[in-house]
This record gives structure tokens, sequence and C-alpha cells, in this order.
């Protein structure tokens, strides 16, 4: 039987106003996800790492297995996967922790079968996993594909388009010790939205896009400041609006909310300390981990 190993990197999803349209990859974190193929039942053999113990085991709910199951029955290879998974992305923590393992569930299949690797194909069998979790979208996924930054144009037909990422600029991320579900958090949000409102985001996103494609951080600095999501989702998080200001007043280039939180992310000329610091210390009593990451410029890979 064959096996093959995957780690699929975390993401931000959004990246501010761009919901459900741009993604962007972490680098050094994420989820590592063998698959063996059997000719007996799919099962997910174990789950270790980061919050292992919310993780189901039934191989019908755990997205690396649905991924996989999905991609060989598009595949039309008769194997069943058999799952096991080192989590290193929280559960409900807003870095893209289900995409990851939806990802790297898929991609593991393809590798096992010892297929030519579609991304379009991978995608999809992670969009399916994903789906029945997070719901339709593809904001972590892409970038956990392909890593960098990357927009989300259409998902029928699939157009995934890769975005520039400036060679110095990093990321300070911030997890509070709370959890917010995605569905929770999508949920608040409205369905219809003021005409202005919509034109001003739709105007940021795209200038956003063009500060990375130029490298301009005054750009960005400007133009990342989503006014969808943030300003409902802020108040699931605690000390959200001090954190941010603390990261701007340190001289990060913008600062939101990843996915649905609660993780808040900054973008940062370099790899910052000090502005990790800054912001470690705007959320004051409340227990959280602070990174300080390059952006992940490579996609879910075999290990």
């Amino acid at each position: 039987m064959s096996t093959a190993t995957v780690f699929a990197p975390g993401s931000i999803g959004n990246v501010g106003p761009g919901f459900d349209v741009l993604g962007l990859a972490i680098d050094g974190i994420g989820d590592v996800v063998t698959v063996e193929l059997t000719d007996g039942e799919a099962r997910v053999a174990s789950v270790t790492g980061v919050d292992a113990e919310l993780i189901p085991l039934d191989p019908a709910k755990n997205v690396a297995s649905v991924a996989a199951t999905a991609w060989l029955r598009a595949a039309r290879i008769d194997k069943r996967p058999v799952v096991t998974i080192r989590k290193g992305l929280p559960v409900a923590g807003g870095l893209g922790g289900s995409a990851a393992s939806s990802v790297g569930g898929a991609y593991a299949a393809a590798l096992a079968a010892k297929a030519v690797q579609s991304a379009e194909e991978i995608i999809f069998a992670a969009l399916e996993a994903e789906s029945t979790v997070a719901g339709r979208h593809m904001d972590n996924i892409a970038p956990c594909a392909i890593g960098g930054l990357t927009l989300v144009r259409s998902l029928d037909p699939l157009d995934v388009l890769a975005v520039h990422v400036p060679s110095s600029w990093a990321l300070v991320l911030l997890t509070p010790k709370v959890r917010i579900e995605t569905r929770q958090a999508r949920s608040i949000l409205p369905e219809l939205w003021p005409r202005a409102s919509w034109v001003q985001q739709m105007a940021n996103t795209a200038s956003m896009v063009l500060a990375f494609a130029n490298e301009d951080g005054a750009l960005l600095r400007r133009s990342l400041d989503d006014l969808y999501a943030e300003p409902l989702r802020a108040n699931l998080i605690p000390n959200f609006r001090e954190v941010k200001r603390a990261a701007l007043h340190s001289g990060a280039l913008g600062c939101s909310i990843s996915g649905s939180g609660p993780t808040i992310f900054a973008i940062t000329r370099s790899l910052d300390p000090e502005c990790a610091e800054a912001m470690k210390a705007a959320m004051r009593d409340v227990p959280c981990e602070v990174r300080v990451a390059q952006i992940g410029r490579k996609g879910a890979h075999q290990r």
C-alpha cells in the first residue's frame, strides 16, 4: 500500500477587506497529513498535536479524510484513505486549520496514488471538505494550496490568481485564548449592505492588491481597512481595537482580523518583534500566543 505525507501551511483569510476573496499563506505553521491507501474502509488512524482532542475520528466528519476521499472519487481510484494528522493549527483559531487539513488530505491522497497532481483538483476536493465545516469559500484553501497572496476571482468556474508578495514583508499573529466558530462569525454579517460601503470596500480590496504588486507600504496602510466584517467581529475578540491601535502605532502597515478570528494579524515591512510586543501588551491580561512569521511563499508540499 502506498503512503504520502504533506505539510499544509496556515493562512489568513480575507486579509482585511478581501472577504472570501483574498488569502495569505503563513510560513512555519501548519498541519501535517499522512494518507495511506487501502482496499478496506476509510478511517482516521490518529490525530495528535494542537487541539487534537477536538478533531473527529469519524472519517465521514474529518475534513482530511473527506478531502482525500473526494480526490480519490474524482480520480476514479478505487481505494480508501487511512489518515494520520499532526495538528499545528488550533481549532476555530482563525489560522485556516480546517483548510490546511483539507488541502493536506487531498494532496497526500494524490501523492499516495502516484497521480499527476492538478492544483485545481486538489482545491476542489479540499473545498468539498471545507464546505462541511466552514461554508463554501476558498480564501484559506487557495493560499494553503499554492502559497503567497491569492485572489479567488471565481469558484465556478475555478479561477484563482497568485499576487506578487514583497520579499521583506512579514507578519505578526496574535491569538487570544478564545474560540470563534466560522459559521457563528459568518452568521452575524449582513446579507445586504449599503451601496456606498460596498463601493469603498471594493476600492480598498483593489488598492490593497495593487499595494502588494507594487510593494507600496503606504498604499497598503491606507487600503487594509475592512468596513464589512471587522466592525462586527471585533466585538467577539477581547481588546481587539486596542491591539490594532498598538500595531499601527508601532509601525505596522496594516492590522485586522484573520478570517473569522480570534487571531489578529499585522503586516509589517520586515520581521518585527517590537510590533509583536506592543500587540501583546495591548491584549493586557488576556492569555494569548504571539508569533512573528514570514509570509509563506510555498503552499502545501510533500514531506
